[in-house]
């Protein structure tokens, strides 16, 4: 009987395993928040078409995992309708949430960030990013919307962490919404690059951040590519410089051909910085400086101070240490001392100051001058 149980609970768990393999994770939309109710069941799709027909490849390059959508209603007859794209990590969400903002939305406080336009509104968090679309707003939508943002589970890990490369963008002349954050080649080729996407070759690890600044003689465009390492950095900024100059002799020598773009670029650390557009030298060299790497280094041990790395710690263990060194002499001693004396004592002149090893030569000089003061 006793072997037979573990058995029925190992049965069991593996049952439990396939149940929930077949429902699939968890949901990620809740059946209620701040006065909405759910209308219908939640609607999944592992098809990013379902998300968005159009943009399908650039929702694949960014880790698209799966969809969820639902119809939410409240008492007074409003409704909403929420789609929520999950993806691998919080890189991927925020990216896609970069790709689809537009320079007229706004700007709103709702999880990682949020812009919206008019009845819709687009906000990541975590590894999440979702649309929400109003029937009507009212002045507590973007609260209701902060509600399910909090309700809305992240990923574990390192999943969780944003990239750093969209940081380095300079807040000068920067136009509003205008970054990009690109993780592969379908998704530069859709948003503009002064670069081709063979180019930057996403194979070897690359990131690229792409923003709209604004000159004197019009707009600009400022890109960013991050690689593993400032090696494979200065590698591919040799290979972009050689093809840059042979496209400029090649337009020298070919009348037909369009003049290429101002272009300047630099490499500081992993990144390459390319400016492009209607840019004086001036202004080039204003936006190339403003960018500067910045190692960040984590550490992942513990900071406090062991036992072992305590200095008060070490001065007492050294005085311990002083001390049983003493105690042990004394004890030496005394025993030493204490064992010759009970030789001495049970064999007198046996074992320690025996006479025939107490013996010396004598000269007996004293002996010598009497006798010669006698002859004279």
């Amino acid at each position: 009987m006793r072997r037979i149980q573990p058995i029925v609970v190992l049965l069991a768990l593996l049952l439990c395993a396939a149940a929930w393999g077949a429902d699939g994770p968890p949901p990620i939309l809740p059946s209620q928040f701040a006065g909405w109710q759910m209308k219908d069941s939640v609607t999944k799709s592992t098809d990013p078409s379902s998300a968005d027909a159009t943009n399908a490849p650039v929702l694949r390059e960014y880790g698209f995992e799966r969809l969820e959508s639902a119809s939410y209603i409240r008492n007074d007859g409003r409704k909403l309708a929420v789609k929520a794209a999950v993806f691998n990590d919080a890189s991927g969400a925020y990216g896609a949430f970069t790709y689809y903002k537009t320079p007229i939305m706004l700007n709103e406080k709702i999880g990682g960030q949020a812009s919206s336009l008019n009845n819709r509104v687009l906000f990541y968090q975590g590894n999440v990013l979702v649309d929400a679309v109003f029937d009507k707003l009212s002045v507590m939508s973007a609260a209701e919307l902060r509600e399910l943002a909090s309700v809305i589970p992240g990923p574990a890990g390192n999943a969780r962490n944003l990239p750093t490369l969209p940081t380095y963008l300079p807040k000068e002349s920067y136009q509003k919404n205008s970054a990009k954050y690109i993780l592969g080649p379908v998704t530069l080729d859709r948003v503009g690059s002064p670069l081709s996407s063979p180019m930057v070759d996403f194979k070897s690890g690359a990131e690229v951040v792409i923003g709209k600044y604004q000159a004197k003689a019009g707009d600009s465009t400022l890109m960013l590519i991050e690689y593993p390492t400032p090696q494979i950095a200065a590698e591919k900024l040799r290979q972009i410089d050689a093809s840059h100059q042979a496209t400029k002799q090649q337009s020298a020598g070919s009348p037909s051909l369009i003049d290429v773009a101002p272009f300047f670029d630099k490499r500081t650390g992993p990144i390459i910085v390319i400016a492009s557009g209607p840019l004086a030298m001036s202004e080039a060299n204003s936006l190339l400086g403003a960018v500067s790497y910045e190692a960040d280094v984590t550490w992942n041990e513990n900071t406090y101070v062991t036992k072992k790395d305590n200095l008060a710690n070490l001065l007492f263990n050294v005085i311990v240490l002083c001390g049983i060194v003493v105690g042990v002499s004394l004890v030496a001693g005394l025993a030493f001392g204490g064992f010759r004396i009970l030789m001495k004592r049970l064999f007198p002149e046996r074992v320690f100051d025996r006479p025939d090893d107490m013996e010396i030569i004598s000269l007996h000089l004293g002996d010598t001058l009497e006798q010669a003061a006698r002859r004279r």
